[in-house]
């Protein structure tokens, strides 16, 4: 299971999540960041250190943006820097 980066996130992008990350998983895609599901090892670093609350362990997900599971599954990583 891994953590979901969600609409709250969207245009705001505090790099807190980035900072914590242990295994550099999180990417910027533009308008948010991203969790790369096959990277992520599940340490929940980053969801205490969203300021808008927006990361969530995938099963946790609010249904009002379980869109972004398979968003975050994807996401071709490799277009983008970490």
């Amino acid at each position: 299971m891994a953590y979901v980066i969600t609409e709250p996130c969207i245009n705001v992008k505090d790099a807190s999540c980035v900072d914590v990350c242990p295994v550099d998983c999180i990417y910027d895609t533009g308008d948010q960041y991203m969790i790369n599901p096959d990277e992520c090892i599940d340490c929940a670093a980053c969801e205490p250190t969203c300021p808008v609350a927006a990361i969530f362990a995938q099963d946790s997900v609010p249904d009002k943006w379980k869109s972004y599971i398979e968003k975050n599954k994807i996401f071709d990583y490799g277009t983008v820097r970490k």
